[in-house]
């Protein structure tokens, strides 16, 4: 594969398209969750996803091992995955796509506090500070004002987001201080998808019936989650970042909560007020600072 130092025409137009998936994939979940308990269906999608990505990976004959020292570090990262995963289902099902979009990127924020004291060279920077300073602005504003919350639960939903965005923080820290870095980026989402499909079934069984009012809209958007997104998508993912810089990639990240809002208030019509549409710009900056990455030279 050809690797560039920079971000071209196709680069940015597939990663703007996949941020735009992302959006609307928590669209897709608050729809399917109608039909489907949140957890069962997290389960059930991470169940359904894992040939598919071991398919993928035998095609392109990428490298899946436990021989490499990360198979702990995998089992860990697969919990957490499981983690985050309940806790964004059940997350939309109580709070808006809008806000769950602002809450669940706050991801970047939690890495950088993270590699902060783990990862040695990847200390605050002043952009850094500024950018988390301005999206815990942001977070405090939208938790502060919710003028017509989703469910009397709106506040455990958008909190719910919150610890979710922390646990994916955890995964991208194993990736990047274990021997989980060993593994190619198929082998991560295997570790991952592998063990947390029981993990979220097992723990469906404590959040009640695993069918709710099922109708065949679910069933096809459930099964573009599990293809296209779960599935497809994330290989898609790894493979631009096996391709473009990373750094590069980074400064797309406000993108998707961007997409996540508008698709939100476009598609199932949520109220988009002035207090949380300042929210996302501030957060968006923060994303932006937390990720950019000082010139050379």
């Amino acid at each position: 594969m050809e690797k560039k130092d920079h971000i071209d025409a196709f680069g940015a137009v597939s990663l703007i398209s996949f941020s735009a998936l992302l959006g609307l994939n928590q669209v897709m979940i608050k729809i399917v969750n109608s039909g489907l308990e949140p957890v069962f269906q997290a389960g059930l999608r991470s169940l359904l996803a894992l040939p598919l990505v071991i398919a993928f990976s035998v095609v392109f004959k990428k490298t899946l091992t436990i021989s490499d020292g990360s198979f702990w570090p995998g089992m860990i990262s697969g919990t957490f995955f499981a983690a985050e995963f309940i806790l964004l289902f059940l997350a939309l099902d109580y709070t808006t796509v809008a806000r769950a979009s602002i809450f669940f990127y706050t991801m970047p924020f939690w890495l950088a506090i993270g590699a902060h004291f783990l990862i040695p060279g990847d200390q605050l920077s002043i952009p850094k500070v500024m950018g988390l300073l301005l999206a815990f602005a942001g977070v405090a504003l939208a938790l502060s004002n919710n003028a017509s919350p989703a469910t009397p639960y709106a506040l455990v939903g958008d909190l719910l987001c919150i610890l979710g965005a922390s646990m994916w923080a955890g995964i991208a820290l194993l990736a990047r201080v274990t021997k989980l870095s060993k593994s190619v980026p198929e082998m991560q989402l295997v570790y991952q998808l592998a063990v947390s499909a029981p993990l979220i079934l097992i723990t469906s069984l404590f959040f009640g019936p695993a069918v709710r009012d099922l109708e065949i809209h679910h069933l096809l958007i459930f099964a573009f989650q599990v293809v296209v997104v779960a599935s497809f998508g994330f290989a898609f993912w790894f493979w631009l970042l096996a391709k473009y810089p990373a750094s590069d990639m980074a400064s797309f990240g406000f993108l998707a909560p961007l997409f996540g809002v508008v698709l939100g208030w476009l598609i199932l019509g949520e109220p988009v007020g002035i207090t949380l549409l300042a929210a996302l710009v501030l957060v968006a900056l923060g994303i932006v600072l937390v990720n950019r990455r000082p010139s050379k030279g």
